[in-house]
This record gives C-alpha cells, structure tokens and sequence, in this order.
C-alpha cells in the first residue's frame, strides 16, 4: 500500500477542486427544505457543477451509480441514490459531492437538515463533525493512520455512538479513489505513517444505534442494521510540513 505524495503544483490544483467541491455544499443548504425530492437536489447539484463551476461530477457513471451526487436520509450510511422521495419535516441528509477540476478530485459532505431537526438528529450530527475534527487534529507527518481512526473512535464511543467499519476514508487525487484506506477506528501508532504532499478524505460514518450495516438490492444505498440513525462529515486533507490543511473549507460566514 502506497499513497501518492502531491507535488505543489499538483497541491494547488487539488486545494482549487477541493474550494469548489465545498463552494457546491455552501450553494445547496437553502435548497434543503420539506417537500424537495433528492432527485430536485441532485439536479441543482449538477447544474452548478458543470455549468457554473466548469468541474465534472465524479459520481455520475462511477461504477455505475446513476446520480451526480448521493443524498443519504435519516438511517441511509451513505451512498444514497437521489430520486423522488420528498424530504420531510425533520429529515436529516447527507449531501456527499465530489467533482473532478483539471485533472483532479475534491471530496467533502455534511449534514442538512428539512426544518427543525428532532434532538437526537442535532446531537448525533454534531458528534460526527466533532468526531472528523478531532481525526483531522491528529494528522501531521510522523503521525500513523491508526492515530486518526483511534482518535475518532474512542470519542464517538465515549458519546455512546458506534462508527461504522464496512466504509471508511481514502487517499484522493488524479484517482477518485487511491491509497491508502483512512478507518476511522484502530489502535494509535499503527498503519501508515503520514508524509507532507498526501491528500486523503476523512469522513466518519456515525450511528446513533449499533455499528452494523446492510446494502440494499440497488446495491449502493447502505442503511444501518436496527435502523437507528446515522451522520457523516467530510473533508479532503493535505498532510503539510507542520501538520494539516483542510482543502475543502467552507465559505460560509457564521455567526
């Protein structure tokens, strides 16, 4: 197993697909209300890709998959397919959009929510985007693999979570997918030892239930077992000379 270290040239270019990947996750929350189908989503989703942003939907076709981005509602995992199921009140999704500028991919998602999310949707939200946080804390060179998914599972676990196993986070460049894995569980000081130039997606799958998941017929749409519910975050990370950078920021200015 083998990542590919990112020239600097190669390094811009990546934090340019990765600024616009976020720019379409900024873009979508307003659109994310009661009675909008995912498929209505998908579509604004793609439309500001290719024509307002002049990047590629690296989903679209991949393997497969039929749509431009996945939108994962309430106990979906991840790789839901948008179509003409409606959001209702309450609903929480998550938006995963990954697109391809010159030659190269930025991958990030988040949660949205239909309305006024129920209590337990809020918490277990936030503990998957604290969760990424504090996997990205411990990314610098010299650190391993094992490290982040350590991190993150003995602090989902302390919020009386489980994480997910079956999918994980990936090195990301010229390929959608690259070396090395990224588990978002694992024992400190084991796997790969990070180097400066790696470009990598950290993106726990949260569960507010058991840790068990099941693929659907379509076979892409992964749900969670008991049906509990499940969160996600996201974000593409470059390994820096000092520590971490995170190239898929958001925009957005919060109160």
């Amino acid at each position: 197993m083998s990542a590919t270290i990112k020239t600097p040239e190669e390094q811009d270019k990546m934090r340019e697909a990765g600024r616009l990947a976020a720019q379409v996750l900024d873009m979508i929350g307003p659109y994310v209300e009661p009675g909008v189908t995912t498929d209505e989503l998908n579509t604004i989703c793609h439309n500001y890709m290719v024509d307002e942003l002049g990047t590629t939907p690296a989903p679209l076709n991949y393997n497969g998959f039929p749509k431009s981005v996945c939108t994962s509602i309430n106990h979906v995992v991840c790789h839901g397919i948008p179509g003409d199921k409606k959001l209702k009140k309450g609903d929480a999704v998550n938006i995963d959009v990954t697109l391809i500028k010159d030659g190269f991919h930025g991958d990030s998602s988040r949660m949205y929510f239909a309305g006024e999310p129920s209590i337990k949707a809020k918490r277990l939200s936030d503990v998957a985007e604290k969760a990424m946080y504090i996997g990205i804390d411990q990314v610098k060179p010299g650190a391993t693999l094992g490290d982040i998914g350590a991190a993150i599972q003995k602090y989902v676990e302390s919020e009386r979570c489980s994480v997910v196993r079956e999918y994980c986070g990936h090195g990301i460049g010229r390929g959608f997918h690259e070396e090395p894995q990224v588990l978002h569980y694992g024992k400190p000081g084991s796997g790969m030892t990070l180097e400066a130039g790696m470009t990598f997606t950290i993106e726990p799958m949260v569960n507010a239930g058991k840790r068990h998941v099941k693929m659907l017929p379509d076979g892409w749409t992964v749900v969670t077992k008991d049906h509990s519910l499940s969160a996600q975050w996201e974000h593409t990370i470059l390994v820096t000379e000092t520590g971490v950078e995170i190239l898929t920021p958001s925009q957005l200015v919060t109160a």
